[in-house]
Order: C-alpha cells, then sequence, then structure tokens
C-alpha cells in the first residue's frame, strides 16, 4: 500500500507493506500527469516501512525511469536498508537527477527544497 502526496514540482510517496505493480502503476499516473502540466519534478519516496517489492515493480521502476531520463530534478530516498540504499545508487543509472538516501524525512525535503529554490 501507498501513500501520495504532492505539491508545486514535488511527489512525496509512502510505502507501506508489500510495493505493488498496482501501486506502482498509481504513481507513474501521477508522476507522468505532473510532469505534463509542471515539468520536472523531484521525488521523494519514504520507504522505512516496505515490507518488499515484486519483481514487477522492479522491472517496471527500470522502464519507467528510462523513459523518464530528464524529468526528475532531485530523487530522495529514505530507508536504513542496504539493498534499497545500492538500489537507489543503480537508478542514477537510468537518470539525470541527483539521487541521495536519507535516515530521515526532514533531511530529504530539505534537501529536495533547497533544489527547487535554485531551480529556474
Amino acid at each position: 500500500m501507498i501513500n501520495i502526496d504532492h505539491g508545486p514540482n514535488l511527489v512525496a510517496v509512502t510505502v507501506f507493506g508489500e510495493f505493488t505493480l498496482s501501486d506502482y502503476k498509481e504513481f507513474e499516473e501521477l508522476v507522468n500527469f505532473k510532469i505534463k502540466f509542471e515539468g520536472p519534478v523531484s521525488l521523494l519516496f519514504d520507504l522505512r516501512e516496505m515490507a518488499g517489492f515484486t519483481l514487477d515493480v522492479a522491472w517496471e521502476e527500470i522502464k519507467f525511469s528510462r523513459q523518464h531520463a530528464h524529468d526528475f530534478r532531485r530523487i530522495a530516498v529514505v530507508t536504513d536498508d542496504q539493498w534499497l540504499t545500492w538500489s537507489a545508487w543503480l537508478t542514477q543509472i537510468f537518470v539525470d537527477a541527483d539521487v541521495l538516501v536519507f535516515d530521515a524525512e526532514d533531511e530529504a525535503r530539505s534537501w529536495l527544497a533547497a533544489a527547487e529554490e535554485t531551480a529556474p
């Protein structure tokens, strides 16, 4: 299950339990809408409560990242899981955005906000 919150040029996703393909599709739909009408967006993924994800989510994430390689400003991932940290690093291969992993949500949000202050 996911909870999605969004504001100008930002989509924040919190995952609870298993991250499923239908959850990811919900995220994709909102991001596609925001990119179309607002331009590049920043993403915040809070994965501290995520129990896991399905293989089809991993594949969809790779396809989506490649399709939108130039559509993200910054991507912040909040987690303490080493596997998810590695996965976030791997995402950098497919996108031009800065990707950082944080232990705390407030630090992640501050980093994302700093990008908005310097955006053209």
